[in-house]
């Protein structure tokens, strides 16, 4: 699907009554030093936020906002290729401020004034048609929804309903003040000839856009009010890239004292070789990979030492580890710990335990580190990655722009629930296609996603890390299932009497009791 040519749009062509019509002539002030073109006085400056001293020396000049945070989404965008457009959405998203309404509010006004439907008005009418609109109507979603959420395209809440609204009339100072762009939007990225499918990749586009000018956004205000108060908030973890050399070390060193330590079994030496076969094949290029390993194979250890050279051979970013049950994060997060030490690891998922021994300034970073998944090693859950990429909210869609150009394992990958699994393998198609990802998917029991098994199957064939998976299958062999029929409890304990331990399952608590 490739972008029509499109002429470049001035953004000076369109006159402020072809897009703040509903706004009644005003009077212009003959006294007024500053008087702007449509006849009201302009004030020495537009604040986009107010301190607590009613002197205006200090408070956050709107421009300085707008394009800092600009400047903050196009950094977040140029990883997978939209900066223009990210920049675009932060310069915007505060126009309304660029009123006499907002800025009286900032004065004291108790008057509501929505300040985020102009920018999502000013977008979709100088960009109003050809391939680049579609982005543009991106953008406006965004910078509509970087308060209240995304909306839907239609309906009474939708981003239509809301671009019916009225809104104060704007001084068009703000054109010479952030001179945005509205050309080059358009990303050169892998679109599908499917209809479906495209659709899919633009929602999903919408919000990595959100999710730069969200983050932005909330940084450089937070980075403001940080400034009068005297403080920097500990949002700083160091570049993946920085540290891996020294992550790979310590891996290393901990792989030989852990071999060192161990007995020569076949079981210890069948673990070294998978490790060794495993992270030989980092140097592949980026994309799915699958890791099928039975239980005692090692896989933790053998997938994080393959994510950090991977990493380190194509540039990623960071590694984040999906686990589907909190039960055994901790256990994970803890080998991590252990490892590579806690310093770089984001442990964040619902069953968090607060009470770990951390200082303030430690549980502050984390905290911080939720909401942006700043740090270079995160172990999440699956709920927490997969509601995060399909969601609406601020908070929520945050994070989203620092997952591309990540290294995503997968743990116990069968496990994502069936009625969920098509838009999930979407979306994980997505991050490796156009976001810079790479996947593994690691389990004993591989799911049937590639094709043609599965309908519009993911890219697997020669994309194994392990080395012979069913021989791997049958050498560490550690269960033989043999159907007993039906037994009373007698036979059951009967069945039990000599072995060294036993482990029964019945339906009820009454039932265990009985038989204990």
């Amino acid at each position: 699907m490739a972008p029509a040519q499109l002429q470049s749009l001035r953004w000076g062509s369109l006159g402020a009554e072809e897009y703040l019509s509903d706004c009644s002539p005003v009077k212009r002030d003959l006294s007024c030093p500053r008087p702007n073109r449509i006849g009201g006085c302009v004030a020495e400056r537009f604040f986009a936020h107010a301190s607590n001293d009613t002197d205006t020396e200090n408070w956050h000049a709107l421009s300085d906002h707008l394009i800092a945070t600009g400047q903050l989404a196009a950094e977040f965008g140029a990883v997978f290729g939209v900066e223009k457009a990210t920049r675009l959405a932060g310069l915007l998203h505060d126009l309304g401020k660029y009123s006499e309404a907002f800025q009286k509010r900032l004065h004291g006004s108790l008057d509501r004034v929505d300040h985020s439907t102009a920018g999502a008005v000013i977008i979709k009418q100088r960009v109003p048609t050809g391939d680049e609109a579609v982005i543009a109507e991106l953008i406006a979603f965004a910078i509509a929804g970087h308060h209240a959420g995304l909306a839907d395209r239609t309906g009474r809440s939708s981003l239509g309903e809301r671009l019916k609204k009225k809104v104060a009339p704007l001084d068009l100072v703000w054109e010479t003040e952030i001179a945005p762009d509205p050309t080059g939007l358009m990303p050169a990225f892998d679109w599908s000839h499917n209809l479906a499918m495209a659709a899919f990749q633009f929602g999903f586009l919408g919000r990595m856009i959100f999710s730069c000018l969200v983050d932005a956004d909330y940084r450089d205000t937070e980075t403001y009010f940080a400034a009068l108060r005297g403080e920097m908030p500990a949002r700083e973890w160091p570049a993946l890239g920085e540290i891996v050399d020294g992550l790979i070390v310590k891996f290393d060193s901990f792989m030989d004292d852990l071999q060192a330590g161990s007995a020569s079994t076949d079981v210890n030496d069948l673990r070294r070789d998978v490790l060794a076969h495993v992270r030989a094949g980092a140097d592949m290029p980026r994309g799915f990979f699958t890791l099928t390993v039975p239980t005692g194979g090692g896989k933790t250890l053998t997938s994080l030492g393959f994510a950090l050279d991977h990493a380190k051979r194509h540039g990623l970013s960071r590694i984040i580890y999906a686990i589907p049950f909190t039960s055994i994060i901790d256990q994970t997060v803890s080998t991590f710990a252990a490892v590579l030490g806690d310093e770089y690891i984001l442990e964040h998922h619902s069953a968090l335990d607060e009470e770990k021994p951390r200082s303030r300034e430690q549980r502050d970073k984390l905290n911080l580190a939720m909401e942006d998944w700043a740090a270079p090693l995160i172990v999440t859950t699956n709920v927490q990655l997969f509601e995060s990429l399909f969601a609406n909210r601020p908070s929520r869609c945050r994070k989203l722009h620092n997952i591309a150009g990540s290294v995503i394992v997968l743990d116990e990958a069968q496990t994502i629930p069936l009625r969920l699994l098509r838009p999930c393998v979407e979306a994980l198609r997505e991050l490796v296609c156009n976001y810079g990802c790479s996947i593994v998917l690691c389990t004993a029991t591989q799911p049937a996603l590639s094709a043609p098994e599965f309908h519009e199957g993911l890219p697997l064939a020669g994309r194994e890390l392990a080395p012979d998976p069913r021989a791997l299958a049958r050498q560490l062999k550690r269960v033989t299932v043999h159907d007993g029929g039906e037994m009373d409890d007698d036979a059951l304990v009967a069945a039990l009497r000599d072995a060294p331990q036993g482990l029964i399952i019945v339906n009820t608590r009454q039932h265990a009791l009985n038989l204990y």
